[in-house]
Formats: C-alpha cells, structure tokens, sequence
C-alpha cells in the first residue's frame, strides 16, 4: 500500500534509512528553479547526518551539472553530491571506446562528455563505429521520425545511450530526451547499452551502498522507482512531476499498475 507523506513530511520516514538517492530535474529543481522546500530536505539530511547522492539521468559529466546547478544557486555542499548518467558513462567509455569512431547523435553542448576523445567524433555517421546519444539534435529535437531514418543503415553499430528518460519537463515545457532516440533504434532491431536509472551501473558506481538501507526519490516511473524496484530499494514518488496528469486523472493505485512497478510513499512535491 503506498502511503501518502504531504502532511507529516519526508522528516517522518527519514531515520528508517541510510542512503537516499535523490533525482535532481523534477525533484530539485525544474530546470530553470530550485525548488525551496526541496533545498530544506537536503540541508535537513545532512543536519541529521543522513548520506544522499543527487543521481541525475543528465547526459554530462558530474563538473558539468554541478556548475550548472552553483548558476542556480545551490550550495557547494549539496552539489558535492551530484552523480550522473553521463559521469558513468564516460567511464565505461574510457575503459572501452576510447580509440574508437563514433557519430554524437544530440546538442552540441554536450561536447564536455567526449571531450578526451573529440578526435574521434565523425561528422558522417557512415565513418562511425558506434552512436554516442547524449539527446536530439537542436534542429530536430521533436521530430523522432528523422531519427528513424538517419539509423535506418546503421542498425548493426551499437549506440551507447546517456540518459534513458524519454522525457523531460523544462519550466513548463515536455521535451524529448536520448531515451526517446534510443528506443526508436531498439524497435529498429539496434542494440542499445544504457547508462542511468533504472540500470544498476549508475547506482554502483556513485557510492559504496552495500549493506544499507536505501530510499530512491523521483518523479519518474520508468527510471526512478523502476530502478528502485529493480535493486530492492523503498521509493518515494514526487507527484507533480512528470506523471502528474496521469496521476490526476487515473490516481496513483492505476497508474502505478500501468507502469507495473511499486511505489513505498508519495509526495506532491519534496518536503521536509
């Protein structure tokens, strides 16, 4: 049964874990704020010593979000906690792909993920030996049948994804994220490997979280709780995200069905 946390608050729950693993866009901020009363938790967790990892499906290098998120405001001790998609991918690509060609399928400010290897980045994806998608391209950033097209010759070359969301909410604004590309080249018959929540590599990698007890906090179905189910963690969904019409109209019990995953607590939106 998922129990609702709007009236005694996350201060209620929180001496029950160990580790909290916080989404960063949707939770903390919204890609133009902070989100203040969310902010409160953070410094509230560490007044009680708690240890959290802002784990963001963000195709950039952890420096990258942190300044990013200093623009906005926050403090350093909270953007000391930042982790990301991309962080855990350029990791497995200077184990594996560093001399290898590769077409970047996404914005170019996303250039700091590759930017030990830029060498390599081909500027016709028939040069290529493997897909980097860190997005969608400016020109094209809602248009996923243009997408479609472009990989139509290159379904054998493996595509590295950094951030598995199909969706984000910018403001008030949905945008298309690397996830949306990514699953048009997999129904293509592609082979995609993923870095970010609900896959356990971004998890690992961002901190030692053996033995502990864990709540992942998100307002992402498909890539928070699913990934919290997927390695046994509690979940705590923040309501106002990106599931929150669907959350209006159908309630939490059905939705959460649909998406088959299971949800510990809920939320409008973070506080303490």
């Amino acid at each position: 049964m998922t129990k609702n946390l709007d009236l005694n608050g996350l201060q209620s729950i929180a001496d029950k874990y160990d580790l909290f693993y916080i989404d960063l866009w949707g939770v903390i901020h919204n890609g133009i704020n902070l989100h203040n009363q969310a902010i409160t938790v953070l410094e509230e967790l560490l007044k009680k010593n708690k240890t959290f990892v802002l784990l963001t499906n963000a195709p950039r290098p952890n420096k990258t979000v942190r300044n990013f998120l200093e623009k906005m405001g926050m403090d350093k001790v909270l953007r000391n906690q930042v982790f990301t998609s991309g962080e855990a991918a350029l990791n497995y690509l200077k184990k594996s792909f560093l001399s290898k060609k590769f077409y970047h399928i996404g914005p170019p400010r996303d250039f700091d993920l590759f930017n030990l290897f830029e060498k390599n980045k081909c500027e016709d994806i028939v040069d290529s030996e493997y897909l980097l998608c860190t997005g969608l391209f400016d020109d094209y950033d809602t248009d996923l049948t243009y997408y479609k097209n472009l990989l139509d010759k290159h379904i054998k070359k493996k595509m590295i994804c950094t951030n598995p969301d199909l969706i984000v909410d910018r403001g008030e604004t949905r945008e298309l994220c690397a996830g949306s590309v990514a699953m048009v080249f997999e129904k293509m018959g592609g082979q995609v490997v993923y870095f970010g929540k609900p896959y356990s590599e971004v998890y690992n990698q961002s901190i030692d979280n053996k033995n502990k007890k864990i709540l992942a906090i998100g307002d992402n179905l498909n890539t928070d709780i699913r990934g919290a189910n997927l390695l046994n963690y509690d979940s705590l969904l923040i309501t106002n995200g990106i599931h929150k019409d669907e959350i209006k109209n159908k309630g939490i019990q059905n939705v959460t069905k649909e998406y088959e995953v299971i949800v510990n607590f809920i939320q409008a939106d973070l506080k303490w």
